[in-house]
């Protein structure tokens, strides 16, 4: 984690990040998907863990429950949903039962860093766009590490940096937007290997998050004018912050700073 002395409070991460992906603003920034590549990254990640109709897959961070939703949809496999939203199991749910997939997916409300599931519980873990976000990463990993059975896989996708980031990019709302503790590859593989996990494969892509990144800056463009226009608000929000903070993103991509990657590894 992070040392700087902007690092906002590990709580205040955890609650913010899990308070703004339940709400619609997040929505209409980025849609229901709220990671880089969208469903189709999702199947990807599922191809490279090769699940099947025999998994039982965690999905840690599960949101709205788009990606396992998809995941059970994709390859049949049954899928579990943690959060820590209640707001967002409930509504993660609702969104299983609407799909008729009740039966495969379900979602309870729990911590990354405290996962209440009993070790060995199962086949494989997910993690995408949120591992970065955690304070305690060693602590999450080795959840991860431990609710999984032997030979089972984890697959995170999530933002990675090469160098620091510009200073502006350290704040609270840099931290909910998944920058302000992106890593590096080489860090998020120790973390990993640091929790007993093994056979790590990298896979680079970059494009999706400048496709996304764009998409959310020329929303949040959009989205001022309506502001301007009172057609829209945005309740404690600060919209000049977030286009500031899209256009630093975007520079840093640019710049070669800002990445996206999945990791796949497993436990011997």
């Amino acid at each position: 984690m992070s040392t700087s002395p902007s690092a906002p409070p590990p709580e205040d991460v955890k609650s913010c990040c899990a308070n703004l992906y339940a709400s619609d603003v997040a929505r209409m920034l980025v849609g229901e998907s709220f990671h880089p590549g969208g469903v189709a990254l999702t199947s990807r990640l599922g191809e490279l863990m090769e699940l099947s109709p025999q998994h039982h897959v965690l999905d840690v961070a599960a949101g709205l429950g788009t990606s396992a939703i998809h995941l059970a949809r994709r390859f049949s496999c049954r899928v579990t949903g943690v959060d820590l939203s209640r707001e967002n199991v409930d509504r993660a749910s609702a969104a299983a039962a609407a799909a008729g997939l009740s039966e495969l997916v379900s979602f309870v409300s729990g911590d990354a860093e405290r996962l209440p599931f009993p070790d060995g519980s199962f086949d494989a873990v997910v993690c995408e766009c949120a591992f970065c976000t955690f304070p305690a990463k060693e602590t999450a990993a080795a959840e991860m590490h431990r609710v999984l059975r032997r030979g089972g896989t984890v697959g995170i996708s999530d933002l990675t940096r090469s160098r620091e980031l510009a200073p502006e990019l350290s704040g609270l709302l840099a931290w909910i937007a998944c920058l302000g503790d992106a890593g590096t590859v080489s860090s998020y593989r120790a973390q990993l290997e640091g929790a007993g996990l093994g056979s790590v494969v990298v896979e680079s892509h970059d494009d999706a998050l400048v496709e996304m990144v764009e998409r959310v800056r020329m929303r949040l463009l959009a989205a001022s004018a309506m502001l301007a226009l009172k057609k829209v608000d945005w309740v404690g929000g600060d919209w000049k912050s977030a286009r500031d903070l899209a256009t630093a993103a975007m520079r840093e991509i640019r710049h070669g700073n800002l990445g996206y990657s999945i990791l796949v590894a497993s436990r011997a």
